[in-house]
This record gives C-alpha cells, structure tokens and sequence, in this order.
C-alpha cells in the first residue's frame, strides 16, 4: 500500500510560522491546493526550517492536531523520528496540549536539542520502522535516552507526543491531495468546496482505506473521478 501523509493545521486550516515573536499565516488552504505545494514551515529547537509531516500506518494513525490535510507525494522525506521532536528537547516542561504553547512559540521553540539526538534520527520510513515496531517502543527508549542524559523520566501524560511520528522535508514538496479530516463542520465544508473526501480523524481514514486495500479493492474505495464542480484540486484515482 502506498504511503499517505498527513499534514497538520491550526483551526483555521492553515499553516503557521514565527515571524519575530508573531506567529503569522504561512500558507492557507486554498493556497496549498491551487499550487500542489507544501512549503517548509517550522522553524524550531536551532533546527533548518522544515516541514513537519506524519506518515500513516497500523503502527501510527495519531496526528500533531484534530485537522488537516490527508495527502500523498513522491518526494523522499529527509528524515523521519518516531515522535514529536520535542521530546528529545532539554525543555524543562513539555507540553503536550499545543493551544497551551500557541501565544509562546518564540519561546518554547527556543529551546536545543539534547546530545546525542541523531540516535533517533532515520533516513527513511522503513529505516524507522524496522527499529521500532511501536510508539510504545518508541516511546520507552526516548524515556531512557532522557534519563541517561541527566533528564527527568517524563510522565504518562506526556505519551501522546509518541504517539505519532515526524516525517521532515527541508525542501517544499509537490503534493496530491487525497482528503481532508477533523471533527468540526467547517472541515467538512471545505472538503465538500474543494471536492476532497472528509474523515473526522486521520485514523478514521487510515481504517478505510486499510480495508479496501485488504480486499484487493483500494482504487475503487478511494476514486477521485469528478470530484467537486469546479475543482482545482488534482484529481487522481488510488490505483496509480
């Protein structure tokens, strides 16, 4: 099955950065599907700008936030970590809940990376994969790694950061749009305006397409063929 990915968006379906102690709107929706371009975004913990993606799959089926945009692309990632990369920050409160972060972001993102963080650093998907077999895995070796360095064990409230991988590109990547998610009715608005299927949560969208795909009949579950009057969204069938 091929890969889907999964960019996050504030409430607003839109991507954010930091200009000063602002965050300001990066690229806004329409903007994202007219051009077929996701642009790097992030800028954080003395890191090269970057867009922070999540790739889908039994293992992770969690996202950064409730909404985003479900899509695939064939540009290779440049790296990939098996959790959020604040965990492997020397932040001395780690915050899980981002609208509890969103007014400080100069500040939080201030924060260095703690010696020895390559270690968690993959080249690839798979490279990922094969080391660990679960955000569970995962999640037990960066709480060791911590440790290890001198940092307190972090708490159980803190799991849901393992609870879904980064999948970074350094670079802006073409994108085919594949679906929208989130809870609220505004998601599903846009999703009916652009011609793109919606899914309250990405894991919901994950649950079907794995099923089809087990069936032999992912193509025909997942056909984009004259989806929305007016669309500029690119239109593909999941055969390709």
């Amino acid at each position: 099955m091929p890969h889907f990915f999964v960019k996050s968006f504030e409430e607003d379906h839109a991507t954010k950065t930091l200009v000063g102690t602002k965050k300001k709107t990066f690229q806004t929706l329409d903007n994202i599907l007219m051009k077929g371009i996701l642009r790097p975004n992030t800028k954080s913990f003395g890191q090269k700008r970057r867009l922070s993606t999540t790739v889908l799959s039994g293992r992770y089926t969690k996202t950064y936030r409730p909404q985003g945009l479900i899509f695939r692309t064939k540009d290779r990632p440049d790296y990939v970590i098996p959790f959020d990369l604040v965990l492997l920050s020397d932040a001395g409160k780690i915050v899980v809940h981002y609208y509890r972060i969103k007014d400080n972001l100069h500040v939080y993102y201030n924060h260095k990376l703690i010696n020895g963080y390559q270690g968690f650093i993959f080249k690839s998907i798979s490279l990922m994969e094969k080391k660990f077999v679960s955000p569970e895995g995962a999640w037990k070796a960066v709480n060791a790694f911590r440790v290890a360095h001198g940092y307190p064990a972090l708490p159980p409230s803190k799991r849901r950061l393992a609870a879904y991988n980064e999948v970074v590109f350094q670079k802006p990547i073409k994108v085919v749009p594949v679906a929208l998610f989130g809870y609220r009715a505004e998601t599903r608005r846009l999703a009916r305006k652009y011609g793109l299927r919606y899914f309250r949560s990405a894991g919901e969208f994950y649950k079907r397409i794995r099923g089809g795909a087990s069936k032999g009949q992912e193509g025909r579950c997942f056909s984009f063929a004259g989806a929305g009057k007016g669309n500029r969204t690119p239109v593909i069938s999941l055969e390709s």
